[in-house]
Parts: C-alpha cells; sequence; structure tokens
C-alpha cells in the first residue's frame, strides 16, 4: 500500500520578493503625472471661477485623478511597463494613512464612538453572512464566495489577497472577486458623495458610512474626501476600524477551509494574526498619538500633512489606472451580480442606521 499524499500547508512559508525600483519607476512617474494633473486641473477650475466672479463647483483632485486614470485605462489602457509601478498604489495609500494620522488627537480618534463599533461589528457579520447566502443561491464556487464575503467586509482588494493563502483559492477566483469589488468600488465614488448631500448629510455621517459601506480601502477613503475633509477623515477612522479586523477574519476562514478540506494549518495564531495585521494601523496611531503629545511643531504638522495628500494623489491615480471595465466584464456577471447585491443591501443596512441614530447620537 502507497502513503498517503502529505497533507498541503494552508499558509506558504515563502513569499515572493517585489520588483525592483527600475521595475516600478515608469508606473510611478505615470502616477505622478496623473495625479498632478488632477490637482492641476482642480487649482484651474478654481483660479477661472475667482477670475471671472463664478460660482463653479469644488471638484477635488481626488476626483480628477480617478477620472483621468480611468480614461487612460479605458480607452489607451496601461503599457506592460508601468504595471509594476501602477500596482504600488495601495503602498501610497496605507503611507498617506499613516501620515493623516498626524492631523488626528487621540481625542479625535476615540469620537469615532461605541456606537460606530457596534455599527462596524454589524457591518462586518452583515456582509459575511449576506454574501455567503448570495454566492451559494447564485452557485458561485464556495472559495470564490468566501473571498467576496472577506472583501466586503473587511478591506476590499488587501483582504482578498490576505486571504487567497490562507484559504489556498485559485488565481481565478481571486481575479474574479477583485475585479467585482473594483468595479463596485469604483461606482461608489460617484454615487455615495450623490447620496449624501441629497440626504443632506453632516460629514460625521457621510464619512462614518463611506468608511463602513465602501469596500476598497483606496474608494472609501477617496469618497469621503470628494465630500468633504472633514467627511475624509471620519472615513478613513471607520474605514481604519473595519481593517484592523482583517487577521481575526482571514484566520476564521483559514481554520474553516483547513477543516473542511482536511488540510494541515501551518503556524501558531497569534504569529498568523499578526503577519495579517495591517501594519499601517499602528503606524497611524503612532503618528496620533504623538501629534497629541506635542512632539510636532505647527510646521512639522503642515509638513507631513502635505505629504499625505501627496501619497493620496499617487493612490488615486492608480485607482483609477487599476479600474478597466472591458477586463472586468470579461469575468462574467455572476461575481458582480453577487457583490453588487450585497452591496447595495450592506449600503441600504448601514445608512439607515446611521441615519436613525443620529437623532438620538452626536453623528
Amino acid at each position: 500500500m502507497s502513503a498517503s499524499a502529505p497533507a498541503k500547508p494552508i499558509v506558504s512559508a515563502n513569499e515572493r520578493p517585489g520588483p525592483g525600483l527600475i521595475a516600478i519607476l515608469p508606473g510611478l512617474i505615470l502616477l505622478a503625472v496623473i495625479g498632478f494633473l488632477g490637482k492641476l486641473t482642480e487649482q484651474g477650475i478654481a483660479a477661472y471661477g475667482k477670475a471671472h466672479h463664478l460660482h463653479l463647483p469644488n471638484i477635488e483632485y481626488v476626483l480628477w485623478a480617478i477620472i483621468y486614470g480611468l480614461i487612460v485605462a479605458n480607452t489607451i489602457g496601461v503599457p506592460a511597463i508601468f504595471k509594476a509601478g501602477v500596482a504600488t498604489y495601495e503602498f501610497w495609500l496605507k503611507l498617506g494613512i499613516v501620515f493623516l494620522g498626524v492631523r488626528f488627537l487621540v481625542g479625535d480618534v476615540l469620537k469615532l464612538g461605541g456606537a460606530s463599533l457596534l455599527f462596524v461589528a454589524i457591518e462586518l457579520a452583515a456582509s459575511i453572512i449576506l454574501m455567503t447566502l448570495l454566492g451559494k443561491w447564485l452557485g458561485l464556487s464556495p472559495k470564490l464566495t468566501s473571498l467576496l464575503a472577506i472583501g466586503s467586509s473587511i478591506c476590499g482588494v488587501s483582504a482578498i489577497i490576505a486571504a487567497k493563502g490562507a484559504i489556498d483559492a485559485d488565481d481565478e477566483d481571486v481575479s474574479y472577486a477583485i475585479g467585482a469589488i473594483l468595479a463596485l468600488g469604483a461606482l461608489s465614488l460617484f454615487a455615495f458623495p450623490a447620496i449624501g448631500h441629497s440626504l443632506g448629510m453632516s460629514d460625521h455621517a457621510f464619512g462614518l458610512w463611506a468608511g463602513l459601506a465602501v469596500d476598497n480601502t483606496a474608494e472609501a477613503t477617496a469618497a469621503g474626501a470628494i465630500y468633504s475633509d472633514a467627511a475624509g477623515k471620519f472615513a478613513v477612522l471607520a474605514k481604519t476600524a473595519r481593517n484592523a479586523t482583517i487577521g481575526f477574519v482571514v484566520l476564521g476562514y483559514a481554520l474553516y477551509w483547513a477543516r473542511k478540506t482536511q488540510t494541515v494549518f501551518m503556524g501558531n495564531k497569534a504569529a498568523f494574526l499578526w503577519k495579517k495585521f495591517p501594519k499601517f494601523v499602528l503606524g497611524f496611531l503612532l503618528i496620533s498619538l504623538a501629534a497629541t503629545l506635542g512632539l510636532f511643531s505647527k510646521a512639522q504638522v503642515t509638513d507631513i500633512a502635505n505629504l499625505s495628500r501627496w501619497a493620496f494623489l499617487l493612490t488615486f491615480a492608480g485607482v483609477g489606472l487599476q479600474t478597466n471595465f472591458r477586463q472586468l466584464s470579461k469575468q462574467g456577471l455572476k461575481p458582480l451580480i453577487v457583490g453588487a447585491v450585497g452591496e447595495l443591501v450592506i449600503a441600504g443596512l448601514t445608512l439607515g442606521l446611521i441615519v436613525g441614530s443620529s437623532r438620538f447620537l452626536a453623528i
């Protein structure tokens, strides 16, 4: 009798190194050019309105950078030489959030409040349950359903990538899940601010809603910033609270799939949680604590805040460049339908919670 094959480890011990500086430089330059073009557009419109005494809408560079990126990605496309650099947009997002901590005193972070943290818990549970039911109903593969549930409940693309190795998902399922999340995130940039303004939502309420209901961290941050600077701050807080749960949720799914497929779970749980925990959350809190203790001068606070804006400039250019609707359409409609229905329900649920509680809470 031949020996049975050894169990396949559910967590890979090795990770491939990232591309070098020369490989990412063309893409970084493209991000900078598109982001800077968005900033120039914002400033140019404002200057024109001021010179001609016109009250023109103040469209933030955030949206212009995304629009220009979308135009490039969906017309001429992004040549291969630029793709490695464009893919760094998530790094700039995390760096921007860390630097943004200088604008939050610890008291500001605590303003998120117990009710808001309760809303985060409700969003997590509702997203996981709803996406799982919808995936089963439409006959998606179980692991694709898990990836959509993980991505929609926590932080979009980052959560899906973190979960890929943990549940041993196929590349095709990962690309389907990421495609659905990116498509819905792009739509939220236009839909959420319009809904918020039509309902007359406060900056606090809208920022909390964007942070709870928009999946990808970049799009959640952008949606808040498009609404207002203050809304952007609350969106970052709420989204950061969701992101902090990634290790626990991914670990839960890893253990579930290990039991289901009789696969060996490699390593201890504490090390797994630390590996998956988003370190930029700690950076954000450390910068916030330093600002609260007065360790930065006013000039330094201004400089660090400006670094955050420059990092976001690269981030939002990347959001547009990464969203190719023609490619997404090739991945089939079922993942998009599951994601869209789930997102609509979660957006409605969280909006109802926030609007309903605003009568009793300072939101």
